[in-house]
C-alpha cells in the first residue's frame, strides 16, 4: 500500500475512495491473515495520518460529511420504497375502494354490507415519542423531501456544514410539535382514503352515500401523555397538550369547511370553540414548569366555565354536519363536509385521540392505602390474596367527584393520571373512550387495580385498560396474567360494557432480553392464547386491540424490507386466519416513534403512501386457511424459537455483555429525547452498568448499533440453525413466516462485523495496547501507549470481554455454516467506525499528558482518566478546565487591604491547546460519526 496522502488532503472525494481502498485491501489480506485485524489495521493507518498532521480533525469531520451524504442519499431512497411511493397514490386508494365496492355489490343491501367494511375501525397509527430523535429538524424535513423528490432535500443534505447530529436540546414540546406536524399529514392522507371510499359509495346508492361515515384507519398518540418511568410532566402539562390537539382539530376543520352558506352555522360553532379553547390556553402554565396554586386555579376555571363554549365532545358537532349536508346542493360540498364529519366520528374535537401510559408499580404503590398487605402482588404465594382483595373492593366501588384542587393535592402518580383523565373526559374531549397503558403487567391484579381506581373516579366506561407485555416473565406468563383478569366477574362485564379489549406488545424490551425472532414468535403465541381465552370466558363479541409497540429499527421489531412487510410480520396471515375462524374481530395498532417515524409521514406523499400500505394490509381481506409449513412443523419452530430464547437470556446475563454496552457505550450517543438526563454517580460520571436492564431498550439498542454488532436482532440463531440445518434452509425457501423472520435478522447482520466488534473490544484490552508499546518507532508514543494500557488494566474489563467474544463468533460462526449467503457490512460503514476507533484512541493518548494535581472535589487524576477511557468527555474537560485554567487569577494585582494570600500566578495555554482542546475536537467528530452510523443502518436504537 502507498502510505503518501498528502496529494489527496482536501479533496474528500479523493479521500474517501482511498479509504475505501485501504478497507477492501485489509479485508482481502486478512484472509490469508487470520491473527490480524483489518479495521484495527485501518484505525492504525488513519491514526499515523492524524500523527503526521496529514488528516487533521476538520478534514476527518469533512470525510464523515461526505460518507453520510452518500448514507442520507441512500436511507432517502430506501424511505421512498419502504412506504412504496413509486406508485399512484390516489389510484391505490380508487382501486382499494373499488374492490371493497365489488365485494359488497351482491349483498342483499350492498350499501349496508360496504359500510360494514368501512366503518368499522381496522387500525390506529401510533405517534409516541420514545427518545429517538436522532437527528435535526430540519435534517429530517431534508431527508423527507429528498424521498419524495421536491425541492430544497438535497440543499440541505449537500451544505458543507451538514451535522448529523440530533437538535442540541429536545424539549417535550420540540417533541410534540414534531408529532402534530407528521400528524397533519397523516390526516390529510386519511382524508384522501376516506374521499375514494366515499366515492366508491357513491357507485353503490348514488342517493344515501353520504350517510356513511368511514373510519378504518385513525390516529393516536401519547405525547406529553407518557409518565412511564419520568415524573416531569405534569397534569397541566398533559391537559396543555390536550387543549393543544383540540385547538389543532378545529382549525382544521375551519380550514377544510367550503365557503358556502351550508356550512355557516359549522363555521360559527367551530370558530366559537376554538375561540374558547385558545383562551383556555392562554392560561395553560408554561410546559414542565411547576406553578404556583393560583395559577392551576386560574387554569382550572378556564376549562370549567368555558367547556360549553370549546364543546367537550363531537356530539352538537356531527349533528351540526349532519345538517349541513343536508342543506348542500352539490357532491363536492357534501364530500368535502362527510370528509369533516368521519374526521370527527373517529377523533372527536381532538386530531388524535391520546393514549397514557403508566407503570405497573405506580398502579400496585396506589392502592397500598387501600389494600394493606405488605408483600409484593407479583409474588406467587401472594397473587391469591391480592387478587381476592381487590375483587372484593370492586364489588362495592362507588364512584366519588373529582375536582381540579383534588388533582392539584393528589401525590399517588397513578390516582393523580386517573384524575387527570377523568378532568380531560369531562371538560376537554369526551367523545373516546381513553386508552390507559399499564407498562410491565405481570399480573392480573394489576389490571383489577386500574379498574377499581377508574370506577372510583366514575369513569370506567370511558378508559380502555390495556397491559403491555414486554418483558421475558410478561410474555411467557401473558395468558396466566389475563386469565387472572378474566376470572374477575367486574372484569368482564367491564369488557362487555366496552366491546373491546386492548392489550399491547412492546418489542424493544422483549427483543433485548429474549431476541428480536424469539420475541415474534412469543408474541404470536400469545396472541393466540388471548383468543382462546375470550372464547372460553364467552367474550367473543368483545373486540380485540392489539397495540405493537415497535418502532422503525429491527432492533425495536420492525422489519426493515419494506412497510407492507412490516404489517406482515406484525400480524401474520395464520394468525388473522386463527381470529378469523374463531369469529373475533381484531383491530391492529402500530407505533410511530420519534424522528424515524414521523419520516413516513414527512411530506403529503409520503403519508399518502403509509396509510395506502396500511389500509391495504387491514382492509383485504385473509383466507381462513393459509398454508404455511412452519406451522406444520411446531416441534422444530418451538425449539428453533427457545434456543435463540436460551442463547439470548444468556448473553444478557454474561458480565462481558454488561461491559460492552456499558463501558463506554452511552457515551457514544447524544441525547435524543426529553426524558432527564441519565443517572450519574456519586463521585460524578457515567454510572457502572452491571446489567443491561439498567439501560433503557433504545439506548441499549442504539449502543449495539454503534458497536457494529446488533446482537439482540441476531445472537442465537447460529445455535438454533445448527441444530437442524437442513430444515432451516427448508423453512427459508418455503415458510413466508419464517423467511420473513430471518430477513429481519439478515438486515441486522448487513449492519454487523465480528472484526468491528473486535476492534471496539480489543481497544479496550491493555494487552492490545502493550502490543503497540512494544513495537512504536514514533517518538514518545511508547509512553502514551504504556499509560492507556495501564489505566486499562485498572478497569480489568478484558478478560469478560474475550470471554463474551467467543460466545457471539461462536453462534456467528455456526450460522454462517448453516447459511453460506450471511451479508458482509458495507464498506463504508466500516470506515465510520474505523474513523471513530481513530478519535477514541486520540482521546485516550491525548489522555496521558494531563499533569498529575491534588484532589479535586473527591476526583484524582485516576478517576479522571478512567472516565475518559469511559469516554465522559464533556464533563472531564470542564473539569480540566477548572483546574488547569486557560486565563490567570483575576484578583492578582488587586488591592485587598491586606497581605495578599496565596494565588495561582501560572496559566495553562499549552495544556489546553495539546491536550483539552484536541480532545473536545475529537470527541465532537466521535458524536458525529454516531449521527452518520445511524444514517447508514437507517434508524436509531
Amino acid at each position: 500500500m502507498n502510505d503518501g496522502v498528502e496529494s489527496v488532503i482536501g479533496d474528500e472525494a479523493a479521500l474517501a475512495a482511498r479509504l475505501l481502498d485501504e478497507i477492501a485491501q485489509a479485508r482481502a489480506d486478512a484472509r490469508e491473515d487470520p491473527f490480524g485485524n483489518p479495521v484495527l489495521r485501518v484505525t492504525l493507518w488513519l491514526t499515523r495520518r492524524m500523527d503526521r498532521g496529514e488528516l487533521d480533525v476538520e478534514a476527518a469531520c469533512g470525510l464523515v460529511r461526505r460518507l453520510g451524504r452518500e448514507a442520507l442519499r441512500q436511507r432517502a431512497g430506501r424511505l421512498a420504497a419502504y412506504v412504496g411511493l413509486d406508485g399512484d397514490g390516489e389510484a391505490a386508494f380508487a382501486t382499494l375502494a373499488g374492490r371493497l365496492a365489488e365485494s359488497a355489490a351482491g349483498a342483499a343491501d350492498p350499501l349496508a354490507a360496504y359500510r360494514e367494511a368501512v366503518e368499522r375501525l381496522r387500525f390506529a397509527a401510533v405517534f409516541t415519542a420514545h427518545p429517538t430523535f436522532g437527528m435535526s429538524r430540519r435534517l429530517a424535513h431534508a431527508l423527507a423531501a429528498q424521498a419524495s423528490g421536491e425541492a430544497g432535500g438535497e440543499a440541505v443534505i449537500g451544505d458543507e456544514a451538514l451535522s448529523f447530529r440530533p437538535d442540541g436540546r429536545i424539549t417535550l414540546q420540540d417533541e410534540f410539535e414534531q408529532a402534530r406536524y407528521a400528524v397533519r399529514h397523516a390526516r390529510d392522507a386519511i382524508d384522501r382514503l376516506n374521499a375514494a371510499l366515499l366515492r366508491a359509495a357513491q357507485s353503490l346508492s348514488p342517493e344515501r352515500w353520504q350517510d356513511l361515515a368511514p373510519r378504518p384507519v385513525i390516529l393516536a398518540s401519547w405525547v406529553g401523555c407518557d409518565t412511564d418511568g419520568r415524573t416531569d410532566i405534569g397534569w397541566w402539562d398533559t391537559l396543555r397538550y390536550r387543549l393543544e390537539s383540540k385547538q389543532g382539530q378545529f382549525a382544521r376543520i375551519l380550514e377544510k369547511l367550503p365557503a358556502v352558506p351550508a356550512t355557516a352555522a359549522v363555521r360559527e360553532l367551530v370558530g366559537t370553540a376554538l375561540a374558547a379553547v385558545e383562551r383556555q390556553l392562554a392560561l395553560a402554565p408554561p410546559i414542565t414548569t411547576q406553578p404556583a396554586l393560583p395559577a392551576l386555579q386560574a387554569f382550572a376555571l378556564a376549562l370549567v366555565n368555558e367547556r360549553e363554549a370549546a364543546l367537550p365532545e363531537a356530539s352538537r358537532l356531527i349533528a351540526a354536519l349532519d345538517e349541513a349536508i343536508g342543506l348542500s346542493s352539490d357532491d363536492d360540498t357534501r364530500m368535502a363536509l362527510c370528509l369533516v364529519r368521519a374526521g370527527c366520528v373517529a377523533h372527536g374535537v381532538s386530531i388524535a385521540l391520546p393514549h397514557f401510559r403508566l407503570n405497573a408499580s405506580q398502579l400496585h404503590n396506589a392502592m397500598r392505602g387501600v389494600i394493606p398487605l405488605d408483600e409484593e402482588p407479583t409474588q406467587p404465594a401472594q397473587r391469591r390474596a391480592f387478587l381476592s382483595a381487590v375483587n372484593g373492593l370492586l364489588a362495592k366501588v362507588a364512584p366519588i367527584a373529582v375536582d381540579f384542587g383534588a388533582l392539584a393535592a393528589e401525590r399517588a402518580s397513578a390516582t393523580r393520571m386517573l384524575m387527570t383523565i377523568a378532568q380531560i373526559v369531562k371538560h376537554v374531549d369526551g367523545t373516546k373512550a381513553v386508552r390507559f397503558l399499564v407498562a410491565e403487567t405481570e399480573t392480573g391484579y394489576t389490571l383489577l387495580c386500574a379498574l377499581w381506581l377508574a370506577s372510583r373516579f366514575g369513569i370506567a366506561d370511558r378508559v380502555e385498560i390495556s397491559p403491555l407485555f414486554e418483558t421475558e416473565d410478561a410474555l411467557e406468563q401473558g395468558p396466566r396474567i389475563i386469565d387472572e383478569a378474566l376470572r374477575s366477574p367486574h372484569f368482564r362485564a367491564y369488557l362487555k360494557r366496552h366491546g373491546r379489549f386492548c392489550v399491547q406488545f412492546g418489542y424493544s424490551d422483549s427483543g433485548r432480553y429474549i431476541g428480536q425472532v424469539a420475541a415474534t414468535f412469543w408474541i404470536e403465541r400469545l396472541r393466540i392464547r388471548i383468543c382462546e381465552l375470550l372464547r372460553r370466558y364467552d367474550l367473543s363479541e368483545v373486540e380485540l386491540v392489539i397495540f405493537d409497540t415497535h418502532g422503525e429499527s429491527a432492533g425495536r421489531g420492525a422489519h426493515p424490507a419494506s412497510l407492507a412487510d412490516r404489517l406482515a410480520y406484525l400480524e401474520p396471515a395464520w394468525a388473522r386466519a386463527a381470529f378469523a375462524r374463531a369469529g373475533l374481530r381484531s383491530v391492529r395498532e402500530t407505533s410511530f416513534q420519534g424522528s424515524d417515524g414521523y419520516l413516513m409521514f414527512g411530506t403529503p406523499l409520503l403519508a399518502a403512501a403509509t396509510i395506502g400500505r396500511i389500509a391495504e394490509a387491514v382492509l383485504v381481506p385473509v383466507a381462513e386457511e393459509v398454508a404455511d409449513p412452519i406451522y406444520d412443523e411446531p416441534d422444530f419452530a418451538t425449539e428453533f424459537f427457545q434456543t435463540v430464547r436460551e442463547e439470548m437470556t444468556a448473553l444478557v446475563d454474561d458480565s462481558g455483555y454488561a461491559a460492552l454496552i456499558g463501558t463506554f457505550g452511552p457515551s457514544l450517543l447524544d441525547k435524543t429525547g426529553s426524558r432527564p438526563a441519565a443517572r450519574q454517580s456519586d463521585a460524578g460520571g457515567p454510572t457502572r452498568i452491571r446489567h443491561p436492564r439498567e439501560l433503557r431498550a433504545i439506548p441499549n439498542n442504539a449502543i449495539l448499533q454503534q458497536l457494529g454488532w446488533l446482537a439482540n436482532s441476531v445472537h442465537g440463531i447460529g445455535q438454533a440453525a445448527a441444530r437442524a440445518p437442513d430444515l432451516f434452509n427448508a423453512m427459508r425457501e418455503r415458510s413466508d413466516r419464517f423467511d420473513r423472520a430471518y430477513r429481519l435478522a439478515e438486515h441486522a447482520l448487513a449492519a454487523s462485523d465480528l472484526d468491528v466488534l473486535r476492534a471496539y473490544l480489543d481497544s479496550l484490552d491493555p494487552g492490545s495496547w502493550f502490543d503497540r508499546a512494544r513495537r512504536t518507532l514514533r517518538e514518545g508514543r511508547r509512553d502514551e501507549l504504556l499509560a492507556v494500557g495501564e489505566a486499562l488494566s485498572r478497569l480489568d474489563l478484558a478478560p469478560s470481554l474475550r470471554s463474551l467474544f467467543w460466545r457471539l463468533s461462536s453462534d456467528a460462526l455456526k450460522l454462517k455454516a448453516a447459511a453460506p449467503d450471511v451479508p458482509e457490512m458495507p464498506a463504508r460503514l466500516v470506515a465510520l467506525h474505523a474513523l471513530r476507533l481513530a478519535a477514541m484512541h486520540g482521546i485516550w493518548l491525548r489522555a496521558s499528558h494531563i499533569p498529575d494535581f491534588r484532589p479535586h472535589a473527591g476526583i484524582t487524576r485516576e478517576v479522571l482518566v478512567e472516565r475518559l477511557l469511559r469516554l465522559d468527555v464533556p464533563a472531564c474537560l470542564a473539569l480540566l478546565a477548572d483546574i488547569f485554567p486557560l486565563r490567570p487569577d483575576p484578583t492578582i494585582g488587586l488591592d485587598f487591604g491586606e497581605p495578599p494570600g496565596p494565588r495561582e500566578t501560572g496559566t495553562y495555554e499549552a495544556l489546553h491547546r495539546d491536550v483539552i482542546a484536541p480532545m473536545q475536537a475529537l470527541f465532537e467528530l466521535l458524536r458525529e460519526i454516531s449521527g452518520a452510523i445511524q444514517h447508514e443502518i437507517g434508524a436509531f436504537g
